[in-house]
């Protein structure tokens, strides 16, 4: 026999149990691109500094890379190998794999190499962890465990290629 209260215990949890899928519903679909969004910002707007027209990169670039960034291993500070076209590719990366990231194409790829971006740039600002590396480094990762999520480009290419019967 049933003891009172227990018909609105049951009613209880399943309006509990209904709510938190509701939750968890709404996020499956907002979380991929927010993190996405978050992890792009960023790098994008880093990218723009380093560009002076179109495929010319800035002066002060060049001058940072050749001169100012260097790379802390093994308790010293190294100088990037060709600088100039290191300085190249990642004002293109700064460019390309946000937006990437932000139309939600190629996104398990490009959260990996902004993550690998993230442990050079840590290695070049060693104490940067705390303040901003660690949390490019969560959203890569989130976003490469998560996916591209429902609305992303690979998720459409995604229905294209392979449409359900």
């Amino acid at each position: 026999m049933n003891q009172p209260g227990t018909r609105t215990k049951g009613r209880f949890e399943l309006l509990i149990r209904t709510a938190l899928e509701q939750i968890q519903a709404i996020a499956q679909v907002i979380a991929p691109p927010m993190l996405r969004i978050a992890l792009a910002l960023p790098f994008f707007r880093s990218g723009l500094t380093r560009w002076d027209g179109l495929l010319s990169i800035s002066p002060a670039t060049l001058f940072l890379f050749e001169n100012q960034f260097k790379v802390h291993i093994f308790g010293a500070a190294y100088n990037f190998p060709a600088p100039d076209t290191v300085a190249f590719i990642v004002a293109v990366a700064e460019i390309t794999l946000p937006i990437l990231l932000v139309l939600g194409f190629a996104t398990r790829f490009a959260a990996l190499a902004l993550l690998v971006m993230t442990a050079v740039i840590q290695s070049v600002f060693p104490d940067g962890w705390a303040n901003f590396h660690l949390y490019w480094a969560s959203l890569a990762v989130g976003i490469m465990a998560l996916g591209p999520g429902a609305l992303s480009l690979d998720r459409l290419i995604a229905h294209w290629l392979y449409p359900r019967i």
